[in-house]
């Protein structure tokens, strides 16, 4: 794919031109449409919508109508954002990536969307979700290149991002569905600690699990967004080396890191040792010495979850799922209620026992690859989720940091996992290793 289609656009930038005085919300509509009339043909990252330039006009009118000075408006005024599809948004329908009619998943406007329409924001349109956010995949391409994955199950938001279509996207993660993507796409994916941006008017996958996050050019665009979106944001970070310095690095050693391939963990070695050239310490822990059992624990957690939130819409619409979800809905179907009990009760003691074996190690972050390796070639998957796993499985606030390219060109990315709650710590802790990664991949 031409280099071109490959441009990410900070969201400082943006905000900056706002606040510069680029009050001329009509001239940036059409400018955003033409994007999308010019390059969505060939990426597939938006849900078709009749109508979206004179919708997005309406809405800057009634913006520009509410904050007449632009340098008094809000945060993110006249900034275009992406919506992935089960995300509900007053004034377009919810297809959650199905065939299902959309008066049967419709609901109230989500929480976020409210929040961020409080800030200015103008809701570009819907982006491609894999079917109800699970495994059978959308029509999106990768920036990068047109006959890979961008991955899933927010597969539009990343890839709408990677291409400059949209400065802010926003996603959702069960397992891996914001981190593997924005490493696939060489672009930021930030997925807070769970519960902490609320779930209301998002169609579930697995209660439990399920957490909203966001994709971004860069890190300082997700610290930009995560305030305006999380819950009780504290200015000031929690913990961590004092100052600006960089922090104490733990690598997982064990069964949870042999999952990835022979290029990502080549790529993460080479990631180790430029973070320890700029001055991060690196000890490796172990954390992790059970992890098949743990993702049994998993497993059953979310396809139980899956198929009681979807018990009446697939009794009566069971032959418009496509095979991926049927099948996982089917498995979820014969897990035993008992089961799912004592999943969830393991995943207290897992997150009490990594609390203790990261304080113990004296690390301030855990890294790990963002995925099992470069975006896999073809369209039939989104890639495997199992990087994710463990810190989903807890709760865990986690960013997927740029961290070059592999020999075929093809972006790769660091995960970043911090301690629960301390998401303002993970993103400020982040910024020197962002810097001494290279940044977001071009």
């Amino acid at each position: 794919m031409e280099k071109s289609l490959v441009r990410p656009r900070p969201l400082a930038d943006e905000v900056a031109r706002s606040r510069g005085g680029d009050a001329d919300l009509a001239g940036r509509v059409d400018r955003l449409c033409g994007r999308i009339e010019r390059l969505d043909p060939l990426l597939h990252t938006f849900v078709p919508e009749a109508g979206r330039p004179e919708r997005l006009h309406a809405e800057a009118r009634a913006l520009a109508a509410r904050h007449p000075d632009p340098a008094t408006a809000p945060p993110l005024y006249g900034v275009a954002v992406g919506i992935k599809d089960i995300v509900h948004v007053d004034g377009l329908p919810t297809h959650a990536g199905s065939a299902l009619p959309p008066g049967v998943l419709a609901g109230p406007q989500a929480a976020v969307v409210d929040r961020l329409r409080a800030a200015g924001a103008l809701v570009a349109g819907k982006t491609v979700t894999a079917e109800f956010a699970g495994s059978a995949p959308g029509p999106t391409r990768n920036p990068h290149h047109p006959g890979h994955t961008p991955g899933g199950s927010s597969s539009g938001s990343a890839a709408a991002v990677a291409a400059g279509l949209l400065p802010l996207a926003i996603g959702t993660q069960t397992i891996g569905s914001v981190v593997r993507p924005a490493a696939y796409c060489g672009v930021v994916g930030f997925r807070p600690t769970y519960g902490r941006i609320p779930l209301d008017g998002v169609i579930p996958n697995a209660p439990s699990f399920d957490t909203v996050g966001l994709f971004t050019a860069d890190l300082a665009g997700a610290a930009l967004a995560a305030p305006l979106l999380c819950d009780d944001w504290r200015g000031e970070r929690q913990g961590g080396p004092p100052g600006d310095g960089p922090p104490v690095l733990g690598v997982p050693a064990g069964p949870y890191l042999e999952q990835a391939g022979p290029a990502a963990l080549a790529a993460f070695r080479v990631q180790l040792d430029r973070l320890a050239a700029a001055g991060s310490t690196v000890r490796e822990i172990e954390l992790l010495p059970d992890f098949a059992w743990l993702v049994r624990q998993v497993r059953t957690i979310n396809r139980f979850e899956q198929a009681r939130g979807h018990a009446d819409w697939f009794a009566r619409f069971g032959g418009l799922y496509r095979p991926e979800t049927a099948a996982g809905i089917r498995h979820g179907q014969a897990v035993r209620p008992e089961d799912h009990e004592t999943a969830l009760g393991v995943r207290e003691h897992v997150r009490a026992r990594l609390a203790e074996a990261w304080a113990a190690a004296g690390v301030d972050l855990v890294v790990a690859p963002s995925a099992t390796g470069p975006a896999p070639s073809g369209l039939g998957s989104t890639g495997d989720a199992v990087m994710s796993l463990p810190w989903s499985y807890a709760g865990l606030p986690a960013v997927s940091l740029p961290a070059g390219v592999s020999a075929d060109g093809l972006p790769l990315g660091l995960q970043v996992v911090g301690a629960a709650g301390a998401d303002e710590s993970l993103l400020a802790l982040a910024a020197p290793l962002e810097r001494a990664l290279g940044g977001p991949a071009r």
